[in-house]
């Protein structure tokens, strides 16, 4: 079992950066694809971005492309996102997830992710 944990959310005014880190308990986590999803209140969880295992590639939805990154640091065993610009309309509940199929694009779909942190709030105001 991995257990992930994500920290360094906050309150932040819009256009200001804010960078969150995914913590994992093993090692193991770094042969896992990565994903990190949001929850605003009242919506269903969406895909943010995504991350594969060798930390080469990623993916990210139209609404944080050009503004998110991703990168991951499998000495430390984490994943971040990088977070610029950010909006109102970014304010959610976010979470990173680990999907252990090996050798496969990681996945958008939350539904394909078999581990989850308990995620970190971001709030930005106007």
């Amino acid at each position: 079992q991995v257990w992930l944990t994500e920290s360094g959310g906050g309150l932040v005014q819009a256009g200001d950066s804010l960078r969150l880190s995914c913590a994992a308990s093993k090692r193991t986590f770094n042969s896992y694809n990565m994903g990190w999803f949001r929850q605003a209140p009242g919506k269903e969880r969406e895909f943010v971005g995504t991350i594969d295992a060798s930390g080469t590639s990623t993916k990210y939805s139209d609404s944080v492309n050009g503004r998110f990154t991703i990168s991951r640091d499998n000495a430390k065993i984490t994943v971040n996102l990088q977070m610029n610009s950010l909006k109102p309309k970014d304010t959610a509940d976010y979470y990173c997830a680990g999907d252990n199929v090996v050798g496969v694009p990681p996945p958008t779909a939350s539904k394909k992710y078999d581990y989850w942190g308990q995620g970190t709030q971001v709030t930005v105001s106007t």
